[in-house]
């Protein structure tokens, strides 16, 4: 990929994480942040967890990010709570890493885990994907849940695990593109790295419009 600098004039783009318990998607921002780095986009992180900062503090020791740059949000309730219904709290934190790193081009901001109901309002992010595993079933794709269906980019993550758990990993992408009338599916490994970089480019393509 191609070293990029964004416009200092652009405020930072939101880009939400969604999923369920386990799918990945802490795993999935330590794989994206060095991605972003190497291409020159000034990034933070917003963790949501229900009552602790455990996904906050797990990114801050990785040394892939200035901690500084994560914050932690204590949903206190139902995930769908804070990303949807009442977002006030993902968006003063945002407001406060915009505030604090000027140079920010892209905030991440994943969801404590959640059901296939989860969705993200527009009025915290510009754009959201959704991180299912194969290890959930392969009949994910075929229970429409809204995440799976709305979200911009749908992942299908833990590829490797596919044969151990029986499941058929073709069938469950071309239901999941099916299912979604075109938009977008991506299946990753993050141990290895694998599909990575179609996320990173599509979020500098959608969104970062670079």
């Amino acid at each position: 990929m191609k070293e990029i600098k964004r416009s200092e004039q652009l405020g930072a783009a939101r880009v939400g994480i969604g999923g369920p318990v386990g799918s990945g998607k802490t795993a999935l921002i330590e794989q994206m942040l060095p991605a972003f780095k190497s291409i020159n986009i000034s990034i933070a992180v917003i963790t949501n967890d229900l009552v602790t900062a455990e996904d906050a503090d797990r990114i801050r020791r990785s040394g892939l990010i200035d901690p500084e740059r994560v914050i932690a949000v204590e949903a206190g309730a139902c995930p769908h709570t804070v990303i949807r219904e009442d977002p006030t709290l993902n968006i003063t934190a945002a407001d406060e890493l915009e505030i604090k790193f000027p140079d920010l081009d892209l905030i991440l901001i994943e969801s404590g885990g959640d059901n296939l109901a989860s969705t993200f309002s527009l009025d915290l992010v510009d754009w959201w994907m959704f991180v299912i595993d194969v290890a959930g079933g392969d009949d994910i794709p075929r229970k429409r849940g809204p995440g799976c269906l709305q979200s911009d980019l749908l992942v299908i993550n833990k590829q490797d695990l596919a044969p151990y758990v029986g499941v058929d990993l073709d069938r469950m992408l071309l239901e999941s593109q099916e299912s979604r009338s075109g938009k977008p599916v991506i299946v990753t490994n993050c141990r290895a790295q694998m599909g990575i970089d179609k996320i990173v480019d599509l979020i500098v393509e959608e969104v970062l419009l670079l």
